[in-house]
């Protein structure tokens, strides 16, 4: 049997390549929609894609399984389990099998038993892998999807606070409960295979190695170690952190069918004139992704400034719309992976990307920058009438402590929420140590605000024992 891991760090995103090695065979679980890596790895090792599997639809990230089945007429593996909001609905024309629990299916020499284990969602499964080609009957290990994470669950609440389904936070975390008691049922030795790590907005906190086993689960998990339904479910649902705003696109996405890539190129433009020709339309916006003291010396009126890091995906799903265009400032070596990024979550919507170099043919007088904060100066005017302070981090954290007088404005809400913001005063932005309030400022800035950015944040005022407010 061959076996291969692929981790998109942007998404904490697992997906996986099981083989027959006799065969030729593999089969793809929970891909991502980027599948180029699949591809050279089946090259490379001599394998055909022959399926493709996924444990539910999911919220967070694009599935690539479209686009292998159509490509590659792969057969297609899918959850018929969950009432009928839960079917695939793009299935015509492609060769489908809907699996249930106790369904096998086998890919060359290897086979997967299907496990129904909702709670995350009603449709969620998992699966049971035995490498009968090695032969052996004795079960090798598990893909638990967004069910078991290593050191914790899936979040039962996405249904409700992304999708916007009322009341199943505490059905699914019920469901989720019986879930783990058919779990806790596996042999100790099985391998657990999760579909997300540290970094992923399916779980409070997942931890950060890769793989673990069924008996350290049992051991170490704090979720299995419950035996009381009552107090296992008020724990689960206590301080979910704010899915991100695009999970429910996601779900609508992945139960409708991704559109297909065609591979189909986006100019890169070096042209001012031609760059605010595209920027005319109303609808389409301008996203700078350098680093954000490149953005905060120099960038174009109006950017909203995403910096290309790890959280670059997160936040652009959070405050990029869907129904937008967007011309994207950036390194011309990353616009490739930008714009895998982008799609990753179905933002298909860049119609140019444009070097860094670009913002140099603005005058000062056409460009404008913002200016920082220090702690010091901070303390001296933040309970003044002419400052509003706005910490923008997540809702638990601002719980766990705040500067007095700041105001609380999620950064993910923050267009929603700016009408609230005095134009009449100077706003400082602070997050948590100042990757968020980067992002912020910029927006925050776009929108005509007086803005400037206290990059040292809530840890340096902590740090520093400067008086804090709980609650």
């Amino acid at each position: 049997m061959f076996f291969r891991s692929f981790f998109d760090e942007k998404l904490a995103q697992y997906s996986y390549m099981v083989g027959c090695q006799r065969t030729g065979e593999a089969i793809i679980v929970d891909p991502a929609r980027e599948i180029t890596p699949y591809l050279e790895t089946a090259k490379k090792e001599g394998f055909t894609i022959s399926a493709v599997t996924e444990t539910h639809i999911h919220a967070d990230f694009v599935s690539g399984a479209r686009q292998l089945a159509t490509e590659l007429g792969a057969k297609l593996y899918l959850s018929d389990e969950g009432d009928e909001n839960w079917k695939y609905l793009y299935t015509d024309g492609l060769d489908v099998e809907l699996v249930k629990e106790g369904s096998i299916f086998k890919v060359g020499n290897v086979k997967f038993e299907v496990l129904h284990t909702p709670g995350h969602t009603p449709e969620s499964i998992s699966f049971v892998l035995t490498d009968i080609g090695g032969g052996s009957d004795v079960p090798m290990g598990i893909f638990t999807g967004d069910f078991v994470f290593v050191g914790d669950i899936g979040r039962p609440d996405l249904l409700e606070k992304a999708a916007g389904v009322a009341g199943t936070s505490e059905s699914g975390a019920r469901q989720m409960f019986q879930s783990l008691n058919k779990f806790k049922e596996l042999p100790d030795y099985l391998v657990v295979w999760p579909g997300h790590g540290a970094g992923s907005a399916c779980g409070k906190s997942l931890g950060a190695v890769p793989i673990s086993t069924v008996g350290y689960e049992k051991e170490n998990n704090w979720a299995l170690k419950h035996t009381d339904e009552e107090a296992f479910v008020a724990e689960l649902l206590e301080d979910q952190p704010e899915p991100p705003r695009y999970f429910a696109m996601m779900k609508k996405v992945n139960k409708e069918g991704p559109t297909v890539l065609t591979g189909e190129e986006i100019p890169v433009i070096d042209d001012r004139k031609e760059m605010e020709r595209l920027l005319e339309d109303e609808n389409t916006i301008l996203l700078d992704t350098r680093k954000a003291s490149e953005f905060a010396e120099k960038h174009v009126l109006g950017a909203l400034n995403l910096p290309y890091n790890k959280a670059f995906t997160n936040w652009a799903g959070w405050l990029v719309s869907y129904d937008a265009k967007y011309v994207v400032i950036g390194e011309v070596e990353l616009f490739q992976e930008i714009q895998e990024s982008l799609e990753s979550i179905h933002l298909d919507g860049a119609i140019a990307y444009v070097p860094a170099e670009i913002v140099e043919q603005y005058s000062a007088d056409e460009t404008t920058g913002y200016s920082f904060i220090t702690m010091e100066e901070l303390e001296k005017v933040y309970a003044g009438e002419d400052y509003y302070v706005v910490d923008i981090r997540k809702a638990t954290e601002w719980r766990d402590g705040h500067l007095p007088h700041a105001h609380h404005h999620m950064l993910g809400d923050l267009y929603e929420s700016a009408g609230e913001i005095p134009k009449d005063k100077k706003v400082v932005v602070h997050c948590q140590s100042g990757t968020r309030s980067a992002i912020g400022t910029s927006l925050l800035q776009g929108l005509g605000f007086d803005v400037v950015n206290y990059a040292g944040g809530y840890a340096e005022w902590e740090r520093e024992q400067k008086p804090v407010e709980r609650g």
